[in-house]
């Protein structure tokens, strides 16, 4: 075979390829179709549960079955995927309405997971069957190939609600996410019906009949005010707080209880609240819970608070709300694939498109049990006029050879091979002229049909189809009958289907929380040679002093309103708030010092910590590489920013020093050629932060200083130099700033 090479711009490649995956990933997998609020995963779960026979009053079957089926024969992207959207689909503290009712251990509300698929059994909800099942056999859906090319699949159920507002909806494509809270089922249902007699109607309007959310986990929407605008471009931020309630208890007390959560708090965020409340406990913003116990079940959400006898419950509570996720953001974003494509709508957007579908789907419905009243009609008449002629049509079979034979006489009035009784009866089966259908219904006709009673019940029926005719006929041809038609089955379902709403709607407060101020006590900064550092009070220092001594690099007593000042070698000052680090036990690791500050461990290193009121009342000495020499008055460095130039450097240059300035009188500078040069602190003049400084020592060629020593005597003067032990004072005779100094050879 003769190659080819197509030579193409790899650019455009990419940019085709990618847009398909992008395109795939929207349409195909993470967001859901307008019309029946599902993506394409849970429609395949659903209908592969309807073509196995899994009805909501058969006995429930292996969750793995429904699963390896579904991935066989129409979602063949891994079983995890399918069994998540099977779970979720059963939970009803995630879904307005659940679709399947599950059967075992599907989570809990609190982030506990699902057990295996082996272990856990589903089958279909009722209203899942009634309402997005049922007229599947109608052609009321168009279908397509699967994977494969084996099966055929619906490109949409013919859902007889709108399930993207009842259940909601969450999921993240390429570059775009959706995420619809969940809403009332007898509201929607409400919200529809006024549309279909007023396709006019505004979303003001409609917000008559859809007050707002309705979580399966209750709670309190705070912000009705904005919700108009929300439901009108489609995005929004919803606020939502849970429900709590105050209990009075023997002795005085009385016990603050989380009975809703907001929908936000589903999962491992109940954890997370509760290991905020305990946080906000050690870091003493509180001081009023004696107790504290989660007591959630079956039953429901039951977080219960023990509060002092002298507590303000309502600020407990106002604490809760300010600085825990009990009042927290739902992130309104009504995007769903609406003609092939993805858009964000309206609310109003939503139910006209769901109205639309209703009339598609109620069209095709009607239009075939129409065909198929007219076919009936087509047998019966034919039938009814046999039974009039039954003498007739028993001559023409008695004396047909064959079926064909009698089947031609009666559509057709061929009487060839026929045998009459008489000339008349030859002349009336020559004017025979039933249709086919209606041939074929007399041949199968049996005999108990000519009694009384079954001919009665044949005109009977022959009634009731022409009046079903009729009745069809006008669903289809007049608008306000399939209007009629479309609310009378929404009524049904919200008759047997309805709830009471469970989440309140209203324009709260903004919570005001009168925070105490916290009682400041002395305190103890710790942090190892690893960076990570922490907050202990003293008593607690006390007790463990010999290990706190020998495994942390920096121990700094303080205030617990204090800061944590750090001067690195870029000559730049980092301060932390003591607030903002961990505080509580010893043995608690701590946090790492860059999370809580601007400090980079990459990029700078330590040079000096002290606490900032330290600093205060201290001056400081400053030496550089190149050398530069100056004393700051600590008090400079009293400032509220994160982060502050502690020097001025010149180009090139990086701090190697900073101390604190104490009795002792001399300096010794080291460079790295070796050349050490002693002389009193005196001769440093003490400059602003934002000054140079002065040279302290002459330097040769591209040497620097490394090494900065402050001695009193010859008892503090005795270093390691090259694997030996030097008395510096001794050996290094004083001289004065801005000289050379003196090499010293190993």
């Amino acid at each position: 075979m003769d190659s080819q090479i197509l030579q193409t711009e790899y650019s455009e490649v990419m940019k085709k390829s990618y847009i398909d995956y992008a395109m795939s990933v929207i349409i195909a997998r993470a967001l859901p179709d307008v019309r029946d609020g599902l993506k394409p995963v849970q429609r395949r779960v659903l209908y592969d549960m309807h073509e196995l026979g899994i009805k909501y009053d058969k006995p429930y079957r292996k969750s793995a079955r429904i699963v390896g089926d579904t991935m066989g024969k129409y979602h063949p992207h891994g079983d995890s995927s399918i069994y998540d959207s099977l779970v979720v689909m059963t939970q009803d503290f995630k879904k307005g309405i659940p679709l399947i009712d599950g059967h075992g251990n599907f989570g809990t509300m609190e982030g506990d997971g699902a057990a295996a698929m082996r272990y856990t059994e589903a089958r279909l909800q009722k209203i899942t069957q009634d309402a997005m099942l049922s007229d599947l056999d109608k052609d009321v859906v168009d279908f397509m190939p699967n994977f494969d090319e084996t099966e055929q699949e619906p490109t949409v159920l013919p859902c007889r609600f709108p399930n993207l507002l009842v259940n909601g909806s969450e999921g993240i494509a390429v570059g775009m996410a959706t995420n619809i809270p969940p809403h009332n089922l007898g509201e929607v249902i409400d919200a529809c019906k006024a549309y279909l007699r007023n396709p006019d109607i505004t979303t003001a309007e409609l917000m008559k009949y859809i007050k707002g959310p309705d979580f399966p986990t209750g709670g309190i929407v705070v912000n009705q005010s904005e919700l108009k605008e929300i439901y009108e471009t489609g995005v929004g931020k919803i606020k939502v707080r849970g429900r709590v309630s105050v209990e009075e208890c023997k002795g005085g007390k009385v016990n603050v209880v989380v009975t809703e959560i907001p929908y936000t708090m589903i999962g491992n965020n109940i954890g997370k609240f509760l290991t905020d409340v305990v946080s906000l406990i050690e870091n003493k913003k509180t001081n009023d819970v004696t107790d504290m116990s989660n007591q959630s079940g079956k039953d429901g959400v039951r977080i219960v608070f023990e509060l002092r006898k002298d507590a303000n419950p309502q600020n407990f509570i106002n604490l809760l709300y300010k600085k825990t996720r009990l009042e927290d953001t739902f992130g309104f974003n009504m995007l769903a694939i609406a003609d092939g494509r993805p858009e964000t709508m309206s609310l109003k957007r939503v139910i006209e498109e769901n109205v639309k579908f209703q009339f598609e789907v109620n069209t095709r419905k009607y239009r075939k049990l129409l065909e198929k009243e007219l076919e009936k009609k087509e047998i019966q008449e034919g039938l009814i006029r046999a039974v009039n002629i039954i003498d007739l049509i028993i001559e023409i079979l008695r004396g047909s050879k064959d079926r064909q034979m009698a089947k031609a006489c009666m559509t057709e009035g061929k009487v060839d091979g026929i045998n009459f009784k008489s000339k008349e009866s030859k002349i009336m089966a020559m004017q025979l002229d039933f249709t086919e259908k209606q041939a074929n219904a007399i041949l199968d006709m049996r005999l108990y049909k000519l009694i009384g009673l079954e001919l009665e019940a044949l005109f009977n029926e022959n009634e009731e189809t022409l009046l079903n005719i009729s009745r069809y006929t006008d669903i289809l041809e007049n608008r306000t009958s399939m209007s009629d038609v479309i609310m009378a089955d929404m009524d049904a379902l919200k008759r047997e289907f309805g709830r009471p709403r469970r989440t309140d709607i209203e324009d709260a407060e903004e919570i005001i929380l009168e925070e105490k101020e916290a009682e400041i006590i002395d305190v103890v900064f710790l942090m190892d040679r690893f960076g990570y550092a922490k907050i202990i009070d003293v008593p607690t220092y006390e007790r463990n002093k010999e290990a706190a001594d020998a495994e942390n690099r920096y121990i700094i007593p303080l205030k617990s309103d204090g800061k944590i000042c750090i001067f690195t070698d870029t000559g730049v000052v980092h301060t932390v708030k003591v607030k903002d680090l961990p505080f509580g036990r010893f043995r608690e690791k701590g946090t790492p010092i860059d999370n809580v500050s601007n400090y980079n461990s990459d990029q700078e290193r330590f040079l000096y910590l002290s606490s900032q009121e330290d600093l205060r009342y201290s001056r400081l000495v400053f030496v550089t590489a190149q050398s530069m020499m100056k004393l700051v008055d600590g008090s400079e460095f009293d400032v509220s920013k994160k982060t502050v130039a502690g020097t001025k450097l010149a180009d090139g240059d990086t701090l190697v020093s900073v101390s604190k300035l104490d009795d002792r009188k001399n300096v010794i500078l080291k460079t790295k050629d070796g050349v050490f040069l002693r002389f009193l602190l005196d001769e440093v003049p003490e400059k602003k932060k934002a000054a140079v400084g002065v040279r302290g020592m002459k330097l040769s060629g591209k040497d620097q200083i490394d090494e900065v020593y402050f001695v009193e005597g010859t008892g503090d003067s005795v270093v390691e130099y090259n694997g030996k032990s030097i008395d510096l004072m001794s050996k290094i005779r004083a001289g004065h700033r801005d000289t050379k100094g003196t090499k010293i050879r190993s």
